[in-house]
């Protein structure tokens, strides 16, 4: 019996609607995973013999019984498709990046209030397991006031990747809009909106067409400053957070393990679901007195993507306001946008 859970379609089955979305709207109590779409290969019925696999978006969006739809298409699709979902009256839940540009970001706003629907940007990283330490860090403020903060992103991969979206001249292409997206959400999420910012991107990679390196420099009015770097150059990775401030530092290398799990199979209701190995624990140094350092290991949070679906479902059902602001959306692809 559905009785008041929200039914939900996703718009593709590739790896993000496989390992990110259908395991947790099929194991969450407040929603029903009703429909996907998919346009050559059937194979989520394998898995959730109950949801029906349309062949088209147009298909899965003139289903009435849908109420949300998860937009995870190319980059460059999510515009369009969000649009489409709007105009068919359902809520969305849209995959990062929201728009490649700001005007387009204000344009969903505005259409999602027309139509008197929702639209939420899908920021999981917030639930990282290595985030939430960092965050437990700066909230309890540890490390005394901010100074600097790294946040990084680093992947190894020389080949140019398969997914075409994510390698060829469109909107929305490149490494800053597809991992950098992460990390200055994660940056605005902890200190707002940045009172200036630098930017590089480059490419380094044989015969790559768009970035695969990008760095950001965010300062705050309130001193501290931020670096954003992420790379798929990068054969040793660095710690993916590195926070000074007045009163200590600290390090925390990127363990969190939900991604994986998912690949594997495991469903996040699992017991194990989040759980990073006690050996990935971050390094906390306090000054106690002016040459004296104390050292300390911070376990680690778990990892906690169902936290956005609960989100989701106190915005539509309780009228929560979500969690990722729009100001948020707006000021992140402020920095992302090409120069014009």
């Amino acid at each position: 019996m559905i009785e008041n859970k929200i039914v939900t379609g996703i718009l593709s089955y590739g790896m993000s609607g496989r390992v990110f979305h259908a395991p947790f709207i099929e194991v969450h109590p407040q929603f029903h995973f009703h429909a996907i779409v998919e346009r050559t290969k059937k194979v989520a019925q394998e898995l959730y013999p109950q949801v029906m696999s349309y062949d088209s978006v147009e298909e899965l969006l003139a289903d009435d019984a849908i109420e949300c739809i998860i937009v995870n298409t190319p980059n460059d699709t999510h515009v369009a498709f969000a649009a489409q979902a709007l105009k068919a009256g359902k809520h969305v839940l849209i995959e990062k990046p929201f728009a490649p540009t700001v005007e387009e970001a204000h344009y969903l706003f505005q259409l999602a209030d027309e139509q008197g629907k929702l639209i939420m940007p899908f920021h999981n990283r917030r639930y990282d397991s290595d985030f939430l330490a960092l965050k437990k860090i700066i909230d309890e403020e540890l490390v005394g006031r901010p100074i600097e903060l790294h946040l990084r992103f680093d992947r190894y991969k020389p080949e140019i990747g398969a997914k075409v979206f994510k390698e060829t001249i469109r909107p929305a292409a490149g490494i800053l809009y597809d991992l950098g997206s992460h990390l200055l959400d994660q940056a605005i999420s902890l200190f707002g909106r940045p009172k200036s910012i630098s930017k590089v991107k480059n490419t380094y990679r044989v015969n790559s067409l768009v970035d695969d390196y990008g760095m950001l420099m965010l300062n705050y009015a309130s001193g501290v400053n931020v670096y954003i770097t992420t790379s798929l150059s990068v054969v040793n990775p660095q710690a993916s957070f590195v926070l000074h401030g007045t009163k200590g530092s600290f390090i925390k290398k990127r363990c969190d393990v939900q991604e994986a799990q998912l690949i594997a199979g495991m469903f996040p209701n699992d017991p194990a679901y989040g759980l990073e190995d006690p050996a990935d624990a971050g390094e906390l140094a306090i000054a106690v007195e002016q040459s004296q350092v104390e050292y300390f290991t911070i376990p680690a949070i778990a990892g906690n993507y169902m936290a956005l679906f609960d989100e989701v479902y106190e915005s539509i059902r309780l009228n929560k306001p979500y969690f990722v602001k729009r100001d948020h959306i707006i000021w992140q692809l402020q920095v992302l946008e090409p120069s014009k």
